[in-house]
């Protein structure tokens, strides 16, 4: 289908797609979705249904401002006239815009997905965006009564967890009469993402609310949804625990290794451990490989009365409570020590020596292979009455939440290790 832009300044580019609907879809675009040649925000679902559609795209982090609205409505006119239906989308930003303007444009329904009230720093708590207030083109710029359409319908979908989302979504509410609400728990900012669905979109455009009927939809999309799962299982660290073990046991996920970053994995394999939920399946569920060592080894000690190990989850050398270790020492194999000696690890009746970069990047090497010029061995020095591990002239040191990190320069409590 033929696209062409029919607005364009320094803020904004309007780009209309004519399509065999009677419903025009203005489809307002987000930070992420910023304007780049003729594409259209949500382009690939709505045209999957042959939608007209006018995708409004930011070219600024700029907040859609009025007077580059105002412009495009001159020419926007003649378009609004050939249709039966306006109905307005976007997330964030777009979702912002999809509201204040839809009186300005005529519409019928907005569909926004975590908006926002405003961005100006004198009106909300929220920080996220105000650096990008811009007090002459963004005056006066958060929602108003006056920018509601009575004959409107406004769906609105958020986090009612999230309290960055639920400030602009308690100072919006009370503008519109006829909102209708759908949560979407534990996403945070990724509703947008987590329900990218050309039919859940179409139905967000053409079905009569029912909400009954949108949260079945909203079920279906989720459980096929990747960035759910990986938006709930981060908003559930460490203060659900419950409910994270929960969906690793009863959810069929199948991640690929680079789904969740290391600090995120590192995260969650910490407290699968720690509350002794880890098994083998749900590490290759979230995506997560290990090499599995046979026995376990002679132990140190830090200064809070854990043991120092690998764990072959993370590839890091972390401290863990006995307990946990006993349970999982599968995963977190205790450190062999005998003497002063070069770090090791057993894994599978193969002793690896434990290696770092300056980017603290750890990796394994077999004994008698050749290390890359940027690796170097993690050194444990016997001293009289304790160890120490270092790398170079550093010393390690745990904390108490387990987690070991090369940043001394002389040894102290902290930097020392006991045989137990």
């Amino acid at each position: 289908m033929d696209k062409q832009i029919i607005f364009e300044d320094e803020q904004i580019r309007a780009i209309y797609l004519k399509g065999n609907s009677d419903t025009l879809v203005l489809s307002f675009g987000d930070l992420i979705s910023r304007a780049k040649g003729l594409s259209i925000n949500a382009e690939k679902s709505l045209s999957k249904y042959d939608y007209s559609v006018v995708g409004i795209m930011p070219k600024e982090k700029s907040w859609f401002p009025a007077s580059s609205m105002a412009e495009l409505l001159l020419q926007l006119q003649p378009i609004l006239a050939q249709y039966q239906r306006i109905v307005g989308y976007g997330g964030s930003m777009g979702g912002y815009a999809a509201i204040k303007y839809s009186m300005l444009l005529n519409m019928q329904r907005v569909v926004a997905m975590v908006p926002q009230y405003s961005i100006d720093p004198n009106e909300v708590e929220d920080r996220r965006y105000t650096d990008f207030y811009d007090a002459k083109l963004n005056a006066d710029m958060r929602i108003q009564a006056q920018d509601i359409a009575p004959e409107c319908e406004y769906i609105v979908v958020y986090d009612p967890y999230f309290e960055n989302d639920k400030e602009h979504y308690l100072k919006i509410k009370p503008l519109i009469p006829q909102l209708h609400t759908l949560h979407l728990p534990y996403t945070g900012h990724d509703a947008i993402a987590v329900l990218a669905s050309s039919s859940l979109l179409h139905d967000f455009i053409e079905h009569p609310y029912d909400q009954t009927y949108f949260y079945k939809q909203i079920r279906e999309v989720k459980k096929n949804s990747k960035f759910y799962y990986r938006s709930v299982i981060a908003h559930l660290l460490g203060t659900h625990n419950e409910a994270l073990g929960k969906i690793l046991k009863t959810i069929d996920l199948q991640l690929d290794s680079s789904f969740f970053d290391a600090s995120l994995k590192q995260t969650i394999t910490r407290i699968l451990l720690n509350n002794k939920r880890v098994d083998e399946q749900d590490l290759k569920k979230l995506g997560i490989q290990v090499n599995l060592p046979f026995e376990n080894k002679t132990q140190l000690q830090d200064c809070f009365g854990n043991v120092l190990v690998f764990n072959v989850i993370t590839q890091k050398i972390e401290s863990y409570d006995q307990q946990v270790i006993d349970i999982n020492g599968k995963y977190i194999i205790p450190l062999h020590v005998e003497n002063s000696s070069l770090a090791q690890v057993e894994i599978k009746k193969q002793t690896y020596l434990i290696c770092m970069n300056d980017r603290r990047v750890t990796k394994l090497f077999k004994r008698d292979d050749a290390l890359s010029l940027d690796m170097n061995p993690i050194v444990i020095k016997k001293c009289i009455d304790f160890y120490v591990l270092s790398y170079k002239n550093l010393y390690m040191s745990c904390d108490m939440q387990g987690s070991c990190s090369f940043e001394s320069d002389s040894v102290q409590d902290p930097e020392k290790f006991v045989v137990i």
